[in-house]
């Protein structure tokens, strides 16, 4: 309001009793302090009796849209300095332990494993440092998991941080229906399909995950059509690239597993292939859990036609299939049973496949032949988690520009 310090008493109570339904409000507090502070002066406040002062504060309680309890106490502040300011807090403030360099290192950590949950990235950024002596890490090695998401809502790390069916079940008379028992042995898998997408009636890829119980090694492979044909040469492959003997070989009842050829490879492997119970989805919920948080994370939900299933696969050898075993930490549960006995799983310890199948005792009598630890150890050192994260980040986005050039020619 301009010219407000000039008006009278007289003109102020008019000025309240007219605009009684009416409410206004300041929009900057700086500027209602300076206009509340020419009022005072203006109409000298120090000098009015006690009904003037109570027309002034209702009217500058009215005007600026204030409470009376903070009316009152810029009056206060008035009548001891003669001023009215903005005053900021003097309050003791915590010292900040995670500065902007910390957030933006958090930020490319997030972005090279595209945003693992709390626990496991706790544990990368612990790795890092202690595992893999990066400096860069020290005040982020030993940060809460709490303070990960508090430091993730950071305007700062905002910016920096960017953000891509089940088969019909066939009874057929091949495999056990059961759920298998490892028994904390490594080489039980548990394998799914996950389809591409379709456009215009034509199927895309498929991806084949397969996962292991104990250590949760993961191998992922890709195939142009779900056939016999061609199914049991990349099934080959992939059992290949398990570097532990596999014992087991769990599946739901999709013909694409339950199929004779099938049944023929793993008897002459000696594995027992077992399938999921009906009513009883927790059969093969772990790669189920696996196909959401890797594989649609990794290569979406769009489609992609088939004749990419060969770079595709070269992609998940060379670089997806490595930093998924040795530089992706992964929950490991901790299994006790309640009052009731029903089993009960918490995750307090966050760790990559390869050190989980490092952990196992006698771990040198579950490795296949042409495998040793030392080998393994010297793939796991080779590059620090991160590293790992950028390099396979970096052939994925060649990957997908292959995907875009064909599709626009």
């Amino acid at each position: 309001m301009r010219d407000g310090e000039r008006l009278s008493l007289e003109q102020m109570q008019t000025f309240l009793e007219a605009s009684e339904e009416v409410g206004f409000r300041a929009e900057d507090r700086k500027e209602a302090y300076g206009w509340t502070e020419r009022i005072l002066c203006g109409q000298e406040y120090m000098s009015l009796s006690r009904g003037g002062k109570g027309v002034v504060k209702r009217y500058i309680a009215k005007v600026t849209g204030l409470s009376r309890a903070q009316v009152t106490r810029l009056i206060q502040q008035y009548v001891e300095g003669g001023t009215v300011r903005v005053r900021r807090g003097s309050g003791r403030r915590f010292t900040a332990r995670y500065n902007a360099a910390d957030i933006a290192l958090l930020a490319h950590v997030d972005e090279a494993h595209e945003t693992l949950s709390g626990p496991a990235t706790q544990k990368i950024l612990y790795r890092e440092y202690y595992d893999f002596a990066d400096n860069r890490f020290q005040r982020l090695a030993n940060i809460s998991v709490a303070h990960i998401y508090n430091l993730r809502k950071e305007r700062s790390y905002r910016e920096k941080r960017m953000n891509f069916e089940k088969t019909r079940s066939t009874q057929v008379g091949i495999g056990e229906r059961r759920r298998p028992d490892p028994g904390g042995r490594p080489g039980y898998l548990r394998v799914d399909t996950v389809h591409q997408g379709d456009l215009d009636g034509v199927k895309g890829v498929y991806h084949i995950n397969a996962v292991d119980e104990v250590t949760q090694w993961e191998v992922v492979v890709a195939v142009a059509y779900i056939s016999e044909a061609w199914l049991q040469p990349l099934l080959e492959s992939m059992l290949e690239q398990f570097p532990f003997r596999v014992r087991g070989f769990h599946s739901d009842n999709g013909s694409e597993f339950i199929n004779h050829t099938v049944k023929t490879m793993l008897n002459k492997l000696l594995i027992e292939q077992t399938k999921s119970r009906p009513r009883h989805s927790n059969d093969n919920g772990l790669v189920e859990t696996k196909n959401g948080a890797v594989i649609r994370k990794h290569m979406g939900f769009g489609h992609i036609a088939s004749s990419h299933a060969d770079s595709i696969n070269a992609f998940y050898q060379q670089h997806f299939n490595p930093y998924l075993n040795f530089h992706r930490p992964s929950g490991v549960p901790e299994l006790r049973a309640d009052e009731k006995g029903k089993i009960r799983r918490t995750y307090r310890w966050y760790a990559t496949p390869w050190e989980m199948l490092r952990q196992l005792p006698g771990l040198a009598g579950h490795l296949k032949k042409d495998v040793t630890v030392e080998q393994l150890e010297r793939i796991a050192g080779a590059q620090s988690d991160t590293g790992a994260a950028v390099q396979m980040r970096e052939a994925k986005c060649k990957l997908f520009a292959t995907f875009n050039q064909r599709r626009t020619a």
